[in-house]
């Protein structure tokens, strides 16, 4: 896969909109939940990644 390095966010930035994939496969955008109310985003390391 080919990924656009782009320049980290900070605590309290916007985040870019995106649409990913859910577990269910339907796609889920940050779009959508935003409508429904406020939505707090989380990154970790995979669990079985090398890092």
């Amino acid at each position: 896969m080919d990924y656009q390095r782009t320049p980290a966010i900070g605590v309290g930035d916007q985040a870019p909109r995106f649409t990913l994939p859910a577990s269910s496969g339907e796609a889920v955008s940050l779009d959508d939940c935003l409508a429904r109310g406020p939505v707090v985003l989380v990154w970790y390391v995979f669990d079985f990644g090398r890092v």
